[in-house]
């Protein structure tokens, strides 16, 4: 059982520190806002009651347990007192973050690493020379407690033993974190997820086809193929010849990134922001906890049918 410290309550920062409280570890969180720091206790409990009624979490775990393992502190030192490990999950703005790691030098343990769950910051300039050593980012997928892939990033004089050591806990933990040989803004699955994100808008924006059909495309045809096979052992199976042949006769051209989509930007403009709003590309109707819930449940089933199945693609077996 490790000490955590998780600095940042928000989004990721409590379930993240939900996450490291199911794998035996125990956590301290804080959030230089209160409100979000009350809240962030209930947050998790109705995760795991999710979690628990669906077998991804032991059915002995309660509310007061939970209280017992992740435990709330107003202050930074109080927090990281004692933590062996201390996980930044605040704003993705580089002075919070640069005035953060000053913190840090001067109350975190001396032994204690520093994992930044940046989303697209290289935080690596911005550390001072007294955590250099130990600082590395291990980026994690919403909702953590579901999505098992957590990238791990090495700062330029992290010790590896310190990289050994998180990646480790990271797969006790039953996540897969895979390991970057360098940083770049968006990692792996995230500028994959650009890619077809720049494409999908450029088909909606250009009348190829309505949002529910490009969904559709994307969940009979790509998705039911990427979770067993990634895209090398997809194109292991489909044969490398016929790829290249693809590629000698591309006919097709990648959209130009523009800096606006007139049918997101109408949306907006509407008020149609997303599920909290109750609208966006569709219609939410009802209460927005229920509906990531439900998204939560979809998820978790889905996860578990993935692991009876199982995939063809594995790390070790790649160039």
């Amino acid at each position: 059982m490790a000490r955590v410290a998780v600095i940042g309550a928000g989004t990721m920062g409590h379930a993240i520190a939900l996450v490291y409280a199911l794998g035996g570890h125990q956590v301290r969180l804080t959030d230089s806002n209160m409100m979000t720091l009350d809240k962030a206790q209930g947050l998790m409990e109705a995760v795991l009651a999710t979690l628990v009624e669906g077998g991804e979490a032991p059915p002995d775990w309660t509310s007061a347990h939970l209280a017992q393992m992740v435990t709330r502190h107003f202050s930074l030192e109080e927090t990281v007192e004692g933590a062996e490990l201390i996980i930044e999950a605040i704003i993705e703005t580089p002075n919070a973050k640069a005035a953060l790691y000053r913190q840090l030098e001067a109350c975190a343990p001396a032994e204690a690493i520093i994992a930044s769950n940046t989303s697209q910051l290289d935080i690596f300039p911005l550390i001072p020379e007294g955590l250099q050593s130990r600082a590395l980012i291990t980026h994690w997928y919403t909702p953590p407690y579901l999505v098992d892939l957590v990238d791990v990033i090495a700062g330029p004089q992290c010790e590896a033993e310190h990289v050994a050591t998180v990646t480790t806990q990271l797969r006790e933990m039953g996540k897969q974190p895979i390991g970057l040989k360098k940083f770049v803004p968006g990692y792996v699955a995230n500028r994959i997820q650009a890619a077809i994100g720049l494409e999908v808008q450029a088909l909606l924006d250009e009348g190829v086809a309505s949002a529910a059909e490009i969904d559709a495309a994307i969940i009979h045809g790509l998705a039911l193929r990427i979770p067993i096979l990634g895209f090398y052992a997809k194109a292991d199976f489909t044969g490398l010849p016929l790829m290249q042949a693809i590629k000698r006769n591309n006919s097709y051209t990648p959209p130009t990134p523009k800096a606006q989509s007139p049918i997101l930007d109408k949306l907006i403009t509407d008020g149609r922001t997303g599920v909290l709003a109750g609208a966006g590309y569709y219609d939410w109707p009802g209460d927005a906890a229920a509906l990531f819930e439900a998204r939560d449940r979809k998820l978790m089933a889905l996860k578990q049918a993935l692991r009876e199945i199982g995939t063809m693609a594995g790390l070790e077996r790649t160039l």
